[in-house]
């Protein structure tokens, strides 16, 4: 067996970043909470941290479930003219 430098490849640098099951952004909050104990920052942190894992399970990444709510937010007609324009 070789060093870390062997067996890595440079493929695995765009993984994401995961603590188990739970998404690398779930950490702010979770950093938050351990500043500010409370129990609203403790139930605040346990939804973002599920919310980042349920999206997870279906195989969105936040920035692309980010253009998925927008794309369902504009609804599936598109107008080509802008509306400064009409």
């Amino acid at each position: 067996m070789g060093n870390f430098a062997d067996t890595a490849h440079w493929r695995d640098s765009a993984r994401e970043v995961k603590f188990f099951f739970v998404d690398s952004r779930a950490a702010f909050p979770f950093v938050l909470f351990l500043l500010h104990m409370r129990s609203w920052t403790f139930w605040t942190a346990l939804g973002l941290m599920l919310f980042f894992a349920a999206i997870s399970h279906f195989g969105f990444t936040v920035p692309v479930f980010k253009c998925w709510i927008r794309a369902f937010a504009a609804g599936r007609r598109r107008v080509a003219r802008p509306w400064w324009t009409s």
